[in-house]
């Protein structure tokens, strides 16, 4: 009699492996904060320097009136020159009478030298030399004054100096200048007159 042959063993089902662990996702690190750029501060712009106005010359103003008989030129120019800059009118009158200190001869000598001075190559456009009373005070107060800043400039403008006494200054109150009036004898002085008349000028 023949043996049944016994039912082949079926295979256990292969286990399933599990499922391989998903890494979490790594988080991406924040960025680092960008400083904020510093903004340059604008340059300090250079303040234009305040050019000095001259002043117009105020002639509603009374000026002073100086009677200029037997003062002495330099300190009368220096004294003139004071009150220019302290902002007065000045007129100078009588200015034929004003004295110069030492000896006739020396100082129309010099003075004559003087006018020589001339340009070399074109002396026909000076510089040109006072030769009136009135025209050479003035050059002596101007050589006291600051004439190249605005305020020598403006100071001369309120200056006027006359031969004699004009009309219009008659009828004011005029003064003289103690300090700078003679203290010798007037034989120790020249005036401007006789001055000017040995350089050339006719009255």
């Amino acid at each position: 009699m023949v043996k049944p042959k016994p039912a082949a063993k079926t295979k256990p089902a292969a286990k399933t492996k599990p499922a391989a662990k998903t890494k979490p996702a790594t988080t991406a690190k924040p960025t680092a904060k960008t400083k904020p750029t510093t903004t340059a501060k604008p340059t300090a712009t250079a303040k234009p320097t305040a050019t000095a106005k001259e002043k117009p010359v105020d002639k509603t103003s009374k000026p002073i009136v100086i009677d200029a008989t037997d003062h002495i030129a330099g300190r009368l120019s220096s004294n003139v020159a004071k009150l220019l800059l302290q902002g007065n009118r000045v007129s100078v009158i009588n200015s034929e009478k004003i004295m110069i200190s030492g000896k006739k001869n020396s100082i129309v000598s010099e003075y004559r030298e003087f006018l020589k001075i001339a340009s070399i190559l074109n002396p026909k456009h000076g510089p040109f030399h006072p030769r009136k009373p009135d025209t050479i005070i003035s050059r002596m107060v101007r050589g006291m004054l600051p004439r190249d800043k605005p305020s020598g400039k403006a100071s001369l403008k309120r200056l006027r100096a006359y031969i004699g006494i004009p009309k219009e200054l008659k009828s004011l109150k005029k003064i003289q200048l103690e300090k700078a009036k003679i203290r010798k004898t007037s034989a120790s002085y020249i005036t401007m007159a006789e001055l000017a008349r040995n350089v050339g000028w006719h009255e």
